[in-house]
């Protein structure tokens, strides 16, 4: 398991937009289905994405977090609001 606010450091060091264009991140953890749960804010809309252990160990070494930057993007474009 991934520690919850060292991974949302990285995932804001990839994603400099979290924070600046009004997306907020929240981290959590589901230990039955052993998985990391992201919660994704900007305004009214909200995106749980799901990062399983081994995809977070990934992200923390700088490997992937590709679907997660679909979702950021998502949440970026004024459209999907």
């Amino acid at each position: 398991m991934v520690d919850k606010a060292a991974l949302c450091e990285k995932i804001k060091t990839i994603y400099p937009d979290i924070g600046e264009c009004g997306i907020d991140i929240k981290v959590d953890y589901d230990d039955e289905k052993q998985t990391t749960i992201l919660y994704l804010r900007r305004g009214n809309k909200e995106v749980k994405h799901h990062l399983p252990d081994e995809d977070a160990e990934a992200c923390m070494a700088g490997k992937q977090c590709v679907a997660l930057g679909v979702e950021i993007a998502q949440l970026r474009d004024e459209r999907y609001l």
